[in-house]
């Protein structure tokens, strides 16, 4: 099962930073999402791509996850050579993520 079995995603940048929103889609969902968006999977996930730390700010009330990771954009849309400069597919790499292994 991958993140976007459970979830609705949305990615957005500030500089060099890429946020990730996932908003999911019962309370069954968010509570497996809760123990699989944890920053240090995430990183393992991300690999190089994010360079900097991740914070996963839980909002239970909402069933949804804010994911901050800094460094993810190689310095923001103005100064880097990669793909996606202003992290708006970082989303859907993150929904391909495995939930249901450890």
């Amino acid at each position: 099962m991958h993140v976007h079995d459970l979830a609705f995603v949305r990615s957005g940048d500030k500089g060099d930073i890429s946020n990730v929103a996932v908003m999911a889609k019962d309370a069954d969902a968010y509570a497996q999402l809760e123990q699989a968006l944890v920053p240090e999977r995430i990183q393992q996930y991300f690999g190089d791509v994010v360079r900097g730390p991740i914070v996963v700010h839980a909002l239970p009330n909402l069933h949804a996850f804010q994911i901050v990771m800094h460094g993810a954009l190689g310095g923001g849309a103005t100064a880097t050579l990669q793909f996606d400069g202003t992290g708006k597919s970082m989303c859907a790499v993150l929904s391909r993520m495995r939930v249901d292994e450890r």
